[in-house]
């Protein structure tokens, strides 16, 4: 966009004050941001701005003003003020563009992004809202609050800036803030917006390339219920798999696997056998071990005793999801020797999908750190179904047990599990009792699902 060199530095916060009426308390003092040119800060004093007048300043002729105010906004994070800062994402000046997508996702955010540090009545540091990191921390960042379609619109809009960081921000909080709607909603966000970033997959940036290939893999990350994936979406990322830079032909190998794309087996096969090893070889097996398409069988079963341990987990995972019983007695065969964490904890996975056994381990194994994430990812596989398995990882001494025990039935998505999460929220431990909020929320507009 157009560079307005009126841009300047200053500071705040919003709080809510003054009969009633929302206020927003500016601090304005030295906030230094280094995409700004270095103008003189403004003295430190504190004054409060009214709501309505930081919406209104949005629409200022001064880039300055526009920035300041979307600032405020975000540190405020009023939910009213999604839609008045829709309009900034699309501003002619890039740090108010950048500014408003932060405060968008500031306003979703499950847990508020507020000012680090005070010295005196002047916000010296502060804690970023970056839409990379939030996308990279999960689809739990964000709350329950509906996201406006005028929001997503601006934010796809955005994404097609001509400044490469203004795009690529716009692109990564699109995917943190248009995973939230469900249902028909779903279906239309998806709708719209597939084409949109399939044509990103081309982009001379390899940062937008990179950017697209995950968002595409979150947003159309299979769900229970869900149609088939359209084929100019999921052949898109076929051909992705050519791109020429690693990073990009590992995020639409995962991206594939997410969303079970049966037609990309083919593809990824090739790949595999090409490959045979490392980074990419291993990418590809993993997506083949989520997909789990039948004719990837013979494959998995090869790869129970590979060298690499990637490689043995995921032929494990595989033959764990394509749910064929007569498996569990190679896993158990190949796994009963292995020695390795991540393959027994594996076994453990295909041994409660394939045999319904109790899957105590997984849950221990959140305790550790090395294998806490593959855990994670296993216990909202075995969630749907599976709720009351979960008592006694919900009774756990160690906090961390208790919280992602309770992050995993949330996104496990089955309303079942409502009865054994509610109480948590009474919780002792903080992060415990937040992660029950979140997915109180969450579970109470979910369905009741079978067994997975």
């Amino acid at each position: 966009m157009r560079r307005d060199d009126s841009v300047g530095r200053t500071g705040g916060r919003g709080r809510r004050g003054g009969k009633g009426r929302k206020m927003l308390t500016v601090l304005l003092g030295a906030l230094f941001l280094p995409a700004f040119p270095a103008l003189p800060a403004p003295p430190a004093l504190a004054a409060q701005i009214p709501f309505d007048t930081a919406v209104a300043d949005l629409s200022s002729s001064d880039a300055n003003v526009r920035f300041r105010a979307a600032q405020l906004l975000k540190e405020a994070a009023y939910p009213e003020a999604a839609v008045p800062l829709a309009k900034a994402i699309t501003d002619p000046q890039d740090e108010v563009q950048i500014e408003a997508i932060a405060a968008e996702l500031n306003v979703f955010l499950f847990e508020k992004i507020v000012p680090k540090k005070r010295l005196g009545l002047v916000i010296e540091v502060r804690n970023a809202v970056l839409a990379e990191s939030v996308f990279s921390s999960g689809p739990l960042a964000i709350g329950p609050r509906a996201v406006p379609v005028e929001v997503l619109a601006a934010l796809r809009t955005a994404s097609h800036d001509n400044n490469a960081r203004v795009g690529v921000e716009a692109l990564y909080a699109f995917g943190v803030l248009a995973v939230e709607p469900g249902g028909v909603a779903r279906q239309d966000v998806l709708r719209s917006s597939g084409p949109d970033l399939v044509g990103f997959l081309g982009s001379p940036d390899v940062s937008t390339r990179y950017a697209a290939a995950r968002v595409l893999g979150r947003l159309f990350a299979h769900r229970a219920g869900d149609p088939p994936v359209d084929a100019a979406i999921g052949d898109a990322l076929i051909i992705a798999l050519n791109d020429r830079d690693r990073g990009v032909k590992l995020a639409a190998m995962d991206a594939l696997g997410s969303m079970r794309y049966d037609r990309g087996v083919q593809a990824l096969t090739e790949l595999f056998q090409y490959y045979g090893k490392g980074e990419l070889g291993e990418g590809a097996l993993d997506a083949m071990a989520r997909i789990a398409h039948a004719s990837s069988t013979p494959i998995f079963v090869a790869n129970l005793t590979a060298k690499s341990p990637s490689l043995r987990v995921s032929a494990i995972e595989g033959l764990a999801r394509v749910r064929d019983a007569s498996a569990i007695q190679a896993i158990q065969s190949a796994a009963a020797s292995d020695r390795n964490d991540s393959v027994m904890l594996a076994s453990a996975f295909a041994s409660a999908i394939l045999a319904n056994t109790p899957f105590d381990a997984i849950g221990e194994a959140l305790a550790r750190p090395k294998q806490r994430e593959q855990a994670k990812q296993y216990l909202i596989e075995l969630a749907p179904g599976r709720a009351s398995a979960f008592g006694r990882f919900l009774k756990d001494p160690d906090a961390r047990i208790r919280a992602d025990a309770i992050d995993a039935l949330a996104l496990g998505g089955d309303a079942t599990a409502l009865p054994l999460v509610e109480p948590l929220r009474q919780d002792h431990d903080p992060k415990v009792a937040r992660s029950a909020e979140r997915a109180v929320v969450k579970l109470r507009q979910a369905p009741v699902r079978p067994v997975s």
